[in-house]
């Protein structure tokens, strides 16, 4: 049993470079899932920020949670935004998910 288990422990003197393979193996998993997977995310939460930025008063608008809305007012970090029946609710910037007519636009066609 001992000579078994120390051929199991041994690495192979006949491969050159074997730990090399699977260390840049292991690096292009990491570039293939960065380009894939961070990197996009990354410009889809920078452009968003800067949509939530460029609004201003009069813009339609949905939030994350479905509500259609107008802003009737802008704060630092809020928007005082008024709905069809003309309630008014006031929300996180970062609550907003996207502009209105877009979706509008789209429900139509």
């Amino acid at each position: 049993m001992h000579m078994f288990s120390s051929t199991l422990l041994m690495t192979p003197t006949g491969e050159g470079g074997g730990g090399y393979s699977s260390l840049i193996f292991l690096v292009l998993i990491m570039v293939v899932f960065y380009f894939f997977f961070i990197r996009p995310q990354a410009k889809k939460a920078k452009d968003l920020k800067k949509y939530r930025e460029a609004l201003k008063k009069g813009d339609r608008i949905v939030t994350i949670g479905g509500i259609h809305g107008k802003i009737v007012e802008s704060q630092e970090t809020t928007f005082t935004i008024e709905v069809e029946d003309g309630s008014r609710f006031r929300i996180e910037k970062s609550a907003i998910a996207g502009d209105a007519t877009d979706q509008l636009a789209n429900q139509k066609q």
